[in-house]
């Protein structure tokens, strides 16, 4: 499973902070961060780990601008 966060999508709500640990509050920025992830072409990437799948989610599900998205294995989004 991987997540992409848009971070430009992002508006500073942080729901996404208080469902999983991945997410970070950057308040000089307004916006979240997803530690340990890459960039590509705007969008950080990283994979779940089997214990924070439904975190992972769940910080997708909360945010109000869906600037989360969840993949699985194969590439479908959840």
């Amino acid at each position: 499973m991987r997540v992409e966060y848009d971070y430009d999508t992002c508006i500073g709500m942080f729901q996404c902070v208080e469902e999983w640990d991945a997410f970070e509050r950057d308040e000089d920025a307004g916006k979240a961060v997803l530690v340990d992830s890459e960039e590509d072409e705007g969008v950080f990437v990283r994979g779940v780990p089997e214990d924070a799948e439904l975190d992972a989610k769940f910080a997708a599900r909360t945010c109000p601008v869906d600037a989360i998205t969840v993949y699985d294995d194969d590439g479908e989004q959840l």
